[in-house]
């Protein structure tokens, strides 16, 4: 397949593409009338999500979690709003945060909005025999899956921002719990050694929330160690601490490294599994890193 400039579009690309147009048609995500009820996919999908909290829903949250324009967003509340199914109102910590909640009405109708999907989706599988639905589960969550991780962007950040130093105090929080003998906030690494020429501090983003960071720093010429390569629960095995990992390799490459190096508490199995599948070698320790039980290294490519 060619692009409207004559260029070839990789067959992933026209794969993902096809499933789209073809699913989209078939759930009726083209009707105006969505699953048979007065309102098109966006205003019911908006509803969906606003009759989740109990509370109200930050609109600035909405506005993140749905990758929506503030004008389009508004626009769909205001519809919502004149419908009865939805009310308006204020944080009760910031008066200065619109946020929305469902009314009765709004509820009612996503209730049977659910009610509707679930027949439309078991209509869809029942020409599947047991395992081939078995199957189908399977690569759809992997879909899933692979697709949150092509979303989450990578970017360094100054290591004092609040979202580094949330993602360290979590980081800190969750070896404390695992390590037989605890873990002191105090090794972690200074903003000033993953700054500037000394090294590099890059946070994982999902949707505008930092889900994983890792930290990168110099420690002699041509060598450089990774730290603190850490995921939010809600984050794992999607494949993010292997991506974390690849960044800060590529970071260190471009900073002239030609090998990084990094250690390892013996409690952490599933990190020496990855950074062995990941091509690093374990070596005689090169540090007296006190929560350290293995140490590695890895030459990189090209430098």
């Amino acid at each position: 397949m060619e692009s409207v400039r004559g260029e070839p579009v990789p067959e992933d690309v026209t794969a993902l593409r096809r499933f789209n147009r073809y699913f989209t048609r078939r759930i009726g995500a083209l009707d105006d009338r969505y699953l048979g009820q007065d309102r098109p996919l966006g205003e019911a999908r908006l509803l969906f999500e606003i009759a989740g909290s109990r509370t109200g829903v930050p609109l600035r949250d909405l506005r993140t979690r749905l990758g929506l324009d503030a004008g389009y967003l508004s626009r769909m509340v205001k519809a919502l709003e004149a419908q009865g199914m939805v009310r308006l109102g204020t944080h009760p910590e910031d008066s200065r945060m619109r946020t929305v909640e469902p009314t009765d009405a709004g509820r009612a109708e996503v209730a049977e909005q659910n009610r509707r999907a679930d027949v439309l989706v078991s209509g869809l599988l029942r020409g599947l025999a047991p395992d081939q639905r078995l199957r189908l589960t399977d690569a759809v969550a992997t879909a899933q899956r692979l697709l949150r991780l092509a979303a989450v962007t990578v970017v360094p950040v100054d290591a004092r921002t609040a979202d580094a130093r949330a993602c360290l105090d979590a980081y800190a929080a969750e070896l404390d719990a695992r390590f037989p003998e605890g873990f002191d906030p105090a090794d972690l690494v200074g903003p000033g050694e993953v700054s500037g020429d000394a090294g590099a501090f890059l946070v994982a983003y999902e949707e505008g929330r930092p889900v994983g960071c890792g930290a990168l720093r110099r420690t002699e010429p041509g060598v450089g160690e990774i730290k603190h390569v850490w995921v939010h629960a809600d984050a794992r095995r999607l494949g993010l601490a292997r991506r974390l990992l690849d960044a800060l390799e590529a970071e260190a490459a471009a900073r002239g490294l030609a090998v990084v190096r990094l250690d390892t508490h013996p409690a952490l199995t599933e990190a020496r599994t990855m950074y062995e599948r990941a091509g690093y070698t374990e070596i005689p320790a090169y540090s007296d890193h006190v929560y350290a039980g293995h140490w590695f290294e890895k030459r990189l490519p090209g430098v």
